[in-house]
Order: C-alpha cells, then structure tokens, then sequence
C-alpha cells in the first residue's frame, strides 16, 4: 500500500470535470484507490463519492492506493492533483 498527502492545487478544485478526469485516470490502474478528507474516505474510481467529498483548491487530502500497480498511480494522481489536466 502507497498512500501520499497532497494539497490539492486546482483552480477549481476536484469538482465536476477535475473529477472526472480523475476518475478516468484512477481508472486505467488496477490498484484499489482511495481519497481521504479528514474523517471522510471515498473511492477514487467513483465520481459520486468525489463529487461528495467536495474537495476545494487548497485542501489536504491523502491519496492510498492499493495493488500492484500503487506507485505510478500515486505519481500519476498526485501530478493530475497539483498540475492539472
């Protein structure tokens, strides 16, 4: 299991399509993916639960990934996170 804390750096922040791009791209891995908000956990191939966790442009979440592709998942993620498109 990876996981990385990562401040979330889009104008937007992770709302309607951020989130679906993040869902796309948390898609194209196999591990099992996971965003934290403080006490809220929602999975990251799941646009409803990120759509929910309405994660704003400055916010600390914790990306986890689980499986045996995790590492480039994480890198991938956590670049979608802070540089976008």
């Amino acid at each position: 299991m990876e996981q990385k804390n990562v401040v979330v750096q889009l104008s937007q922040g992770l709302h309607a399509r951020p989130a679906a791009t993040f869902v796309k791209v948390a898609t194209s891995f196999s591990s099992e993916i996971k965003l934290v908000k403080k006490e809220k956990n929602v999975n990251g191939k799941s646009i409803m639960g990120i759509m929910a966790a309405a994660i704003g442009k400055g916010e600390e979440i914790t990306l986890i990934a689980d499986g045996v592709d995790e590492k480039e998942a994480i890198v991938a993620l956590e670049k979608l996170l802070v540089e976008g498109e």
